[in-house]
């Protein structure tokens, strides 16, 4: 006998990796189940309306929904800073790939053969900026791991430590009665 799939896993994709996506179809759906929820209908209401196989599944696609409006500014807005980093390494590359001239006192300075020496400070300018905007890239597509633990964490982690420690240590007290048998 085939097995009929509920409506909430037709429109359910596989992306490369076998984790699921949502279609446009099921997308389309999700916004739909917010626009009747904002019409005060209960989640059953919206669940048989729309085909979602429970009330709780129509509620996840009101929630689904209204995470789209807000990643939708925040994914225009990534974007946006991703195009002006992007500008900026470009311009860092040329300063570091141009040759610049050693200046003094307004004037080239120049080796004994009358040819002008070259000054690294400017390149190494350029590869500290680099550096610094792929820190921001970095920074801006959450690559980095965060960079310090919270002490009330750290805090938490000691507190079940010592637990720990304690259950341990009335289990082989509870187990150790001084008898041999």
């Amino acid at each position: 006998m085939a097995h009929d799939q509920q409506p909430d896993e037709d429109d359910r994709l596989r992306d490369g990796k076998g984790r699921y996506t949502r279609s446009i179809e099921s997308v389309r759906r999700d916004a739909a189940a917010a626009e009747l929820r904002s019409e005060r209908k209960s989640y059953q209401q919206i669940a048989e309306a729309l085909g979602y196989s429970d009330k709780g599944e129509a509620w996840r696609g009101v929630q689904r929904a209204k995470a789209d409006v807000a990643r939708e500014p925040v994914t225009k807005l990534i974007r946006s800073e991703a195009a002006q980093l992007d500008d900026l390494y470009v311009s860092a590359l040329e300063v570091l790939e141009r040759d610049h001239v050693m200046v003094s006192h307004g004037r080239i300075v120049k080796d004994d053969d009358g040819n002008p020496l070259l000054d690294d400070g400017p390149k190494l300018a350029a590869i500290r900026e680099l550096r610094t905007i792929r820190e921001s890239y970095r920074k801006l597509f959450g690559a980095d791991a965060p960079s310090r633990v919270s002490v009330d964490a750290q805090q938490l982690g000691a507190e079940i430590s010592a637990l720990f420690d304690r259950v341990t240590d009335d289990d082989g007290a509870a187990g150790d009665d001084g008898s041999d048998g």
